[in-house]
């Protein structure tokens, strides 16, 4: 098995994307390209990525592998890409480790330890949303930030033509409105209210570009789905609501 890609720093905000959410996880290769699903260690939001083939400069892998690996100590390695570093990723299967060459001004060799992975993938919700809306990503992340200096708790809501974020804390309290027109895109077929972790939605948009579009999938009091990709890969995200306090 191998894998290259061309943009080593490139791959690294991939897996900012996911390791900013989970600490471990585990990835299929195969020859369709590269995938992940899991959740987050207290069991409330989850994380599917994907990386198709085209992604790749080269892509060997015969037969579907699974490599688990703690994706903080990956994360660390590809913080370690330097510009016009192209990254080859390869299986030493005796050595049970995962093998990170970086080919640039020298060529430099990691070996990760691979871990005991999960038996089982994690199921995607099947929820019919009642609102669907897309933004950019700068846009989204500038209205959470607001929220977040206020409350531990963010109230996302979709209702006559616009979508409002919500914040309530002991030291002031949010909204903001903005209009279907505002969007890039707005459907909804019900009002649509739920409130979630602030620190959650946080780290889920963070990798996010800032001119990359945000798709928001909501329904009162069930998990937000949010979506957004970075060049070729795309992240989709599940996230439960907490019940709110009359």
């Amino acid at each position: 098995m191998e894998l290259v890609i061309e943009d080593a720093k490139y791959f690294k905000s991939c897996v900012d994307a996911i390791v900013n959410l989970v600490d471990e996880g585990t990835f299929e290769i195969s020859s369709e390209g590269v995938t992940l699903r899991t959740m987050d260690p207290s069991q409330i939001a989850m994380v599917d990525f994907s990386l198709p083939r085209e992604a790749f400069a080269k892509l060997d892998c015969d037969a579907k592998r699974t490599v688990c690996v703690n994706l903080v100590d990956l994360n660390k390695i590809l913080a370690r890409s330097r510009p016009q570093d192209k990254l080859s990723i390869k299986l030493d299967e005796k050595e049970s480790k995962l093998v990170l060459e970086f080919k640039g001004e020298s060529k430099r060799h990691f070996k990760l330890p691979l871990l005991e992975g999960a038996s089982a993938l994690p199921r995607e919700p099947k929820i019919v949303f009642d609102a669907t809306l897309q933004m950019k990503g700068s846009a989204f992340k500038n209205m959470l930030h607001d929220a977040g200096l206020l409350s531990s708790h963010v109230i996302l809501q979709a209702d006559d033509g616009e979508f409002v974020v919500e914040a309530h804390g002991d030291s002031g309290d949010l909204r903001i409105e903005t209009k279907k027109e505002s969007m890039e895109s707005m459907k909804l077929g019900a009002k649509s209210r739920a409130m979630f972790p602030f620190e959650y939605l946080d780290d889920m948009t963070r990798a996010c570009p800032e001119d990359a579009s945000v798709s928001l999938h909501l329904k009162s009091e069930a998990p937000v789905k949010l979506e957004y990709s970075i060049g070729k890969a795309k992240l989709v995200y599940y996230l439960a609501p907490r019940v709110e306090s009359v």
